[in-house]
This record gives structure tokens, sequence and C-alpha cells, in this order.
């Protein structure tokens, strides 16, 4: 029966009136400084490429292949102070030490004795992460910022974030209980980059060691050309090729429309299931309680998905994303074809079909990215529902 119904929830999807056109980027190789670029990509298309994640990041490779020069990107410093927790989540709550933060380059926060700091990003100290299962992980070694953050994505959840008076009071106890006399990285940091077309992606793909803003006027982004075509920040007056992106709108079967931003003209509210499930039974919960497991169709939705997902209690929570082996491709159970992506490095394509039924998942921490899963392992989920 359930074969069947993923069958004709296919065959609706392939046979559906979508246009799946995602952000198309376009290489200009010719050179300007940062706000010619700009005005250049804001007249023939929409803006200076923005870059919402690795997938983003390997397209815009793609069409920038020109290893020996710099490339501009659509990230500028505004000089704005903006606090943010490393998970995505507002800053809040503030617990700043006295004469805190007192700016310049020190863009990231330490623990100093139950209140917050700043200092540079580069500054090597311990630091501590979150981890679903154990809690509040000490990690005893010295590391920047950056490279703090990306241990703690890689082997727990994120950098801790503390967001109400309660949570720091557990996070100094937790310092006391054990014996940590040095300052510590928390996952706070000041987003003082914005896109140009004033995007909301938190997203950054430096180069280790930056930005370092040489010489205090480095205020644009650029990739540069290393094998690893990471980026910089330059002086803006530099002159160098760029890339712009152009967007383009979304029709959904159904007849919802999506704007050139990505965002939908209904969004349904989300809930977090804290059970352990296979896909198939998520499914079933999903509609005999609420909607259905939740289709992420664009950015605004993912946005929505990221804030529901608060400390579960699996490492990936399921999403309605299925892999069907027969034509090779994933769809929604809501019938949508995939066009917004989301996958991590590695994840949506080459699935194997031999062994098992893969389905999609989002994963807890990090930037929650979408990974393949095995449908038997037994997660967390995610449900659309009415709006009350």
């Amino acid at each position: 029966m359930e074969q069947t119904l993923y069958f004709i929830l296919l065959l609706i999807a392939l046979c559906s009136v979508s246009e799946c056109v995602q952000r198309q980027y376009h290489f200009i190789n010719v050179t300007k400084n940062w706000t010619e670029a700009q005005r250049y990509c804001r007249e023939n298309y929409t803006d200076l490429a923005t870059v919402d994640n690795m997938n983003d990041m390997n397209e815009v490779k793609s069409v920038s292949d020109n290893p020996h020069d710099y490339v501009w990107i659509g990230l500028q410093r505004t000089g704005v102070d903006k606090w943010q927790w490393s998970s995505g989540d507002p800053a809040l709550y503030l617990n700043w030490g006295p004469e805190q933060p007192n700016g310049g380059d020190e863009e990231c926060a330490v623990m100093r004795n139950g209140q917050w700091h700043d200092l540079s990003c580069s500054n090597r100290q311990t630091f501590i992460c979150n981890n679903t299962n154990t809690g509040l992980v000490f990690v005893n070694q010295q590391k920047n910022w950056r490279d703090a953050q990306s241990y703690c994505r890689q082997n727990h959840i994120d950098l801790v974030s503390v967001r109400n008076l309660n949570e720091n009071q557990q996070l100094q106890k937790f310092i006391n209980d054990s014996h940590i006399s040095d300052d510590v990285w928390i996952g706070l940091f000041r987003v003082s980059w914005q896109w140009s077309d004033e995007s909301d992606s938190l997203f950054r793909d430096w180069r280790s060691g930056e930005p370092n803003n040489a010489g205090g006027n480095e205020n644009c982004a650029a990739i540069i050309h290393t094998p690893q075509r990471e980026w910089n920040d330059v002086l803006c007056n530099n002159q160098y090729p760029f890339v712009c992106h152009e967007e383009a709108q979304t029709n959904l079967y159904n007849g919802q429309e999506q704007t050139s931003s990505g965002s939908s003209n209904v969004l349904n509210k989300l809930i977090l299931i804290k059970e352990k499930m296979t896909w198939s039974e998520a499914l079933r919960y999903c509609r005999q309680n609420h909607v259905d497991l939740v289709s992420v169709h664009s950015e605004e939705i993912q946005r929505e998905v990221m804030n529901v997902v608060k400390w579960p209690s699996t490492e990936a929570v399921w999403l309605g994303l299925r892999h069907s082996c027969t034509v090779g491709l994933w769809f929604w159970v809501s019938g949508q074809t995939v066009c917004y992506q989301n996958w991590a490095p590695g994840n949506g394509t080459g699935e194997d079909c031999e062994h098992t039924v893969r389905s999609g998942a989002v994963q807890s921490g990090g930037d929650q990215r979408w990974i393949s899963r095995p449908e038997t392992d037994r997660l967390n989920f995610i449900c659309s529902r009415n709006e009350e």
C-alpha cells in the first residue's frame, strides 16, 4: 500500500507544472571595483552573488573558474554591531562584562567569570560545545574561534549557545565543576558582514585566518585564487572580475507561487516531535495527528525548520523527503519536486538502491543541512500542521 502511495506521489511530482529554476550565477570577466561590480549586477541581473550554502558555493566556483584572479562576491563589511549565536539563534539575552563589548576587530566572545567578553577571533582559547546526548562538552584544546566552531560542528553539535539567564548559570556551574580557570570560547560572534541584496544568509567560507582586515580597510569579500577557492577580505577599490546572481520565480504544482526571494505565500506552522520513529512511522504519525511530514521547498521554510529544531534527542530529524530508486530522484511526500536544495556535501546523489530505501533528514546541529539516511533509522521528526 505504501509503495503504491509513493509511486502516485512521484507521478504527481513528475507531472507537475513546476519550474525548478534555481538562483543562476553569471561570471563577468571584466575587472571592476566592488561598487562598480555591484552596480553592473543590479543593472543587468539581480545583484552581486549571494551564497547561501556550500551547494551555491560550488556552483559559483564552477561558473567562475578563473584561477589567476580574485573574484568579487556580494559580501561587504557593514560596521554594524549585530551579535549572533553560531547555532543561528539571535542574541536576545546579553550578559556582557563591564565596558563590553569594546569593539574594534574583537568579533568573537568568551565566557569569563560568568560574563561575556569580546576577543579577536584569531585568539587561541579552549572552548565548550553542545552535544545532544551528553550536554556540555569542554574541549581542552587551544583553537581560534572559527576552528573551535568547526571542531564542535564535526564532533558534537555546535559551540555552546547561552539564550537566557538560566542557561548562563548552567554554563558557569559547568565551568566551575570542571575546574576551568581560563577564558573559554562560546558560540557568540558579531555579524559585521552583509550581502549586497540584504539576504540574511550567515553562510561563510573564509580562508583560515580571514577576515583579518589587514591595514584596517579591507571591507569587501572576494574568492581567492588558491585551489580551495575560499574567501579573503580585500580593499573594495581593487579591480577584479565578479559573479552576479539572477533570481527567478518558481511556480509550484498546486498553484502557490514563490517570489524571487524564495518566500512562499502560505507557510504552515511546524512542530518538532521528540519521538524516535522510522521514516514511515513518522510519516504515518504526522498524517494521523497533524498534516504531513514537512516539505522544505524554499529558503524561508528551511529557516522555519532551523527555528523548530531546538535540542532534539537525535543527531538528525526526519523531513518529508524520499528517494525513488525507480527513477533515481528525490521528491517531497507533498508531491512537490525538489527545487530548492540544501544538501550537505556528499548527500543527495549516488544513493545505494541495493540495500535500503533512503529518506531525507536535517542535521540537528551545525548549519543544519539535509542528509540521506536509511529509512529504518529511528529519529525525531517535523510535522506540518494547520494554523490554529
